[in-house]
């Protein structure tokens, strides 16, 4: 199985819960797919995208069971970023957890799966 990341605000991400379907943030929604981090991208992704902040939580997710709506596309600094062209299903999701903020005010990441 492989794993992919979302960095989501807490409320953002429990009203997905509550409808079953994560339809993505405003930047997802304007690019037209959801943005993921692959395990070696997440921490770059919190630094460059949520320098800061608090209340995030970092949603782990079942790539796998994404389908062809998951893509693979070149982003930041030519690297292959998982892009999902759809909504995320809530079962798709392995669990979700805080991504709190160390003393040094970066994010400090529980042990990731690839």
């Amino acid at each position: 199985m492989t794993t992919i990341y979302k960095i989501c605000p807490a409320a953002e991400w429990r009203a997905a819960e509550r409808a079953g379907i994560f339809r993505g943030s405003a930047v997802d929604l304007r690019d037209g797919f959801i943005h993921f981090s692959a395990a070696d991208q997440v921490a770059g992704t919190a630094a460059k995208h949520f320098a800061g902040q608090s209340d995030l939580l970092l949603i782990h997710v079942d790539a796998d069971a994404l389908g062809d709506a998951l893509k693979w596309e070149v982003s930041r600094g030519g690297a292959l970023f998982p892009h999902l062209y759809g909504d995320l299903r809530t079962e798709a999701v392995i669990r979700a957890e805080p991504l709190p903020l160390g003393p040094d005010g970066r994010h400090v990441f529980p042990p990731l799966q690839k």
